[in-house]
């Protein structure tokens, strides 16, 4: 696949600095302006060679919108993906009946900008699974093989609520995304929703909308992201963590695929494939009472698991020579390989972060020791350790739990308690940080 020019056009300079590491890690040649005038500038060229244009709808002077209209003037066949902020959705929509591709809502995954920038130039990120880039549908063992019949399967049928199942970093996002580009939907939208990251007050009308004035700050009225997914694929990630009170909304949409704007008189309805996703037991969470039994089950009637790292053998390897050599494009040296004790050690280790986990691995040994063959004892203490890995369910949950206490009491601590900086440091909401408080006991 031959190199993939990107226009960043954003003022936030981390955020470009962040953007431009990233795409350079995915193979492409990130080039950033800051201003909508500067791109304008720069487009006027006819010789600059630019594929696809990530552009802020906030800049300072020409804001994105009149930006766009001048790169549909100067470049009319260069595709453009807005990059609204969080409750710009509706000028985001404005935006791609102006011209744009398509769009995205701060803060967003890579894999879903990834994914966009792929689907919008029609390039597959690799010769595998068009989402296997990151490397959650990259496998040969059985049971990626099961995974990716299934998704094939379920992904031609009329089914219409599915539910993902599985840990925390298996690529439940990647799924989803596999579910829709082989679907009859696959040219209409891909919406993603992350439940844990929504400010609890604002989850329904993000969901399903609002009218001008039907809560404090709602200023103009606001598209929902059930609207925008009509005829294409909304994706509930961390279904568990959506309040108790929305929860009965949902399932009402998940029934007959009608719902309420918030402040609306009149009820509206959309043709939506839904696919949620959670790494919680959802039915030890209605025992509990922290989800609706209804619920659970107008959901758990089309569900895929995914495999866990450590149920995949020789795909651990695998994946693990793809990071390799993914990373070391990055940090243009040679690639690390491992030697023999250090690949047994791979394979028994018990995996809780998953996929995730050995990417960051593997990231982390290219940095600290490029080119090398890296042996057992060059790995983390943990991974060449003698200790017995744990032989139930039970024994990972609670492994399971102790990590997620550490990481919550870590950021509680850098942030000297502030538990909106904490959340932060996490990446999730301050309702969902103060969830995972009560589920902890903190």
């Amino acid at each position: 696949m031959s190199e993939i020019h990107v226009l960043i056009v954003d003022d936030e300079e981390a955020l470009v600095r962040s953007l431009s590491y990233a795409l350079r890690g995915e193979g492409m040649l990130p080039r950033a302006v800051y201003s909508g005038e500067a791109a304008l500038e720069l487009l006027a060229d006819s010789t600059v060679g630019v594929d696809i244009v990530l552009l802020d709808l906030g800049l300072p002077g020409m804001d994105g919108i009149a930006t766009l209209e001048g790169l549909r003037k100067c470049r009319p066949d260069l595709p453009v993906i807005m990059i609204s902020a969080h409750g710009d959705t509706r000028a985001a929509v404005q935006a791609v009946k102006g011209g744009a591709t398509d769009y995205l809502t701060k803060p967003f995954e890579l894999d879903d900008l990834l994914a966009t920038i792929h689907n919008t130039l029609a390039v597959p990120p690799s010769d595998e699974v068009a989402v296997a880039e990151q490397g959650a549908l990259l496998g040969q063992s059985p049971a990626m093989r099961g995974l990716q019949a299934a998704v094939q399967r379920i992904a031609n049928s009329s089914a219409t609520r599915i539910l993902l199942l599985g840990e925390s970093g298996t690529g439940k996002t990647l799924v989803a995304q596999a579910l829709h580009a082989n679907s009859a939907r696959s040219a209409h939208p891909f919406i993603e929703v992350n439940c844990a990251a929504l400010p609890e007050q604002l989850i329904e009308a993000e969901l399903f909308g609002s009218e001008k004035g039907s809560y404090t700050g709602a200023h103009q009225k606001r598209v929902g992201l059930v609207t925008q997914a009509h005829n294409g694929t909304l994706f509930l990630d961390e279904i568990g963590e959506l309040p108790l009170a929305l929860q009965a909304k949902l399932l009402h949409f998940l029934e007959n695929g009608s719902y309420r704007a918030v402040g609306a008189s009149q009820a509206s309805s959309a043709d939506v494939r839904v696919v949620a996703a959670t790494n919680r037991d959802l039915a030890d969470d209605v025992r509990q009472g922290r989800f609706r039994e209804d619920l659970f089950y107008r959901l758990n009637v089309i569900t895929i698991d995914i495999p866990a790292l450590r149920e995949r053998g020789d795909d651990i390897l695998l994946l693990a020579r793809h990071f390799a050599a993914r990373q070391a494009q990055e940090e243009k040296a040679a690639p690390i390989e491992l030697q023999a004790d250090a690949a047994a050690a791979l394979v028994r280790h018990r995996w809780p972060g998953n996929v995730r986990e050995l990417k960051n691995l593997i990231e982390r040994l290219t940095i600290l020791l490029p080119g090398q063959a890296i042996s057992a004892a060059q790995l983390p203490a943990h991974l060449h350790s003698s200790e017995p890995a744990p032989t139930s369910l039970s024994a990972l949950d609670d492994q399971l739990e102790r990590a997620e206490r550490e990481l919550v009491n870590d950021a509680l601590s850098r942030s000297a308690g502030h538990k909106g900086l904490a959340a932060d440091l996490l990446g999730i909401s301050r309702h969902a940080l103060k969830r995972r408080l009560q589920r902890l006991g903190l």
